[in-house]
């Protein structure tokens, strides 16, 4: 296997413990959009949903890394830049590659072995022109370099970590659906709740590894947006998928399911966009045969081989 691509580096591997210390965030309704992926008709539906939710007093919105990825338009990162930033924003592994890049590294996506080596490869050439664009940015990558990698999120009195990759790791994918459908080596229950325990939290929130899922191993509540920038079912290529946390007696109406313990929901919120639109500007940028095509338009256009029964907590 390629190794760029496919490692995780030492300055990645926070550990479960750092979220004791990470900075926190008090709110009465989250939402949390992972993988935005630079999709700018994206982030306008979710600013728009989440600006139309009456039933929390302090809506706020989080963007939990990799907001930047296919906008190699200079126009466009700037914009996606400057709007995601005026809410709660972390760094992803490619926020980390774009303010520090890793030839080692590659894209940063520390892709695991179920992962083929040529989107391994595409995914490297995707973050050098990533890369290129940011390095025209004026003070892009010093930006980027103060943004925080973990967060604790309180609502109510139940405490969230919220992470990008896994507890362990910015690029892990510990808690990916794959891992907990026993793709070796799974992620046992009791590995979850020491992550807990450590972090100090009652529930994760993450992203990185491009499908969603929610249950609760170890009765942990974890949930895992899939992407907030991509489609995430099959035959629904017009629809990207947000976190909402909110106490149970605020339930979002569009809620495609949730998990509910303990006075919280977790809940996976579609949310539409203009699907010919994106798919127009994608392919502007990244035209037939180039890396970002061949990895990703099949999925813009059909959705991903998941269907919303693989992401439903049991």
């Amino acid at each position: 296997m390629s190794a760029r691509g496919r490692v995780c580096p030492l300055s990645y591997r926070h550990g479960a413990g750092a979220l004791v210390e990470a900075p926190s965030l008090a709110a009465d309704v989250a939402w949390i959009a992972g993988g935005l992926y630079g999709n700018l008709y994206a982030l306008a539906a979710i600013e728009a949903r989440v600006a139309t939710d009456a039933e929390g007093d302090r809506p706020r919105l989080v963007f939990n890394g990799d907001f930047h990825w296919f906008d190699t338009d200079p126009r466009d990162f700037a914009t996606i830049q400057h709007r995601v930033l005026r809410h709660t924003a972390l760094a992803g592994n490619v926020e980390a590659e774009l303010a520090a890049p890793d030839d080692e590294a590659g894209c940063g996506c520390a892709y695991p072995e179920f992962v083929d080596d040529a989107t391994v490869e595409r995914s490297n050439r995707i973050i050098e022109r990533l890369r290129a664009t940011a390095a025209g940015t004026p003070d892009a990558a010093d930006t980027l370099a103060r943004l925080p990698r973990l967060l604790r999120l309180q609502i109510g009195d139940r405490t969230i970590g919220v992470i990008h990759g896994d507890p362990d790791a910015l690029a892990g994918w510990g808690l990916a659906v794959e891992r907990m459908k026993g793709a070796a080596p799974a992620t046992d229950a009791a590995t979850v709740r020491q992550w807990a325990r450590t972090a100090r939290v009652d529930a994760f929130a993450c992203t990185h590894t491009c499908l969603p899922w929610a249950g609760t191993p170890g009765d942990v509540p974890i949930i895992n947006n899939g992407s907030a920038g991509m489609p995430n079912f099959r035959g629904r290529p017009d629809e990207v998928l947000v976190t909402r946390i909110c106490p149970i007696e605020r339930p979002a109406p569009d809620a495609l399911y949730a998990i509910t313990t303990h006075g919280l929901r977790y809940e996976a919120i579609p949310i539409a966009i203009d699907g010919d639109a994106w798919r127009e500007r994608f392919t502007a940028n990244w035209p037939p045969g180039s890396p970002a095509h061949d990895s990703y338009y099949g999925r813009l256009g059909a959705g991903p081989g998941h269907e919303i029964s693989d992401a439903r907590p049991r």
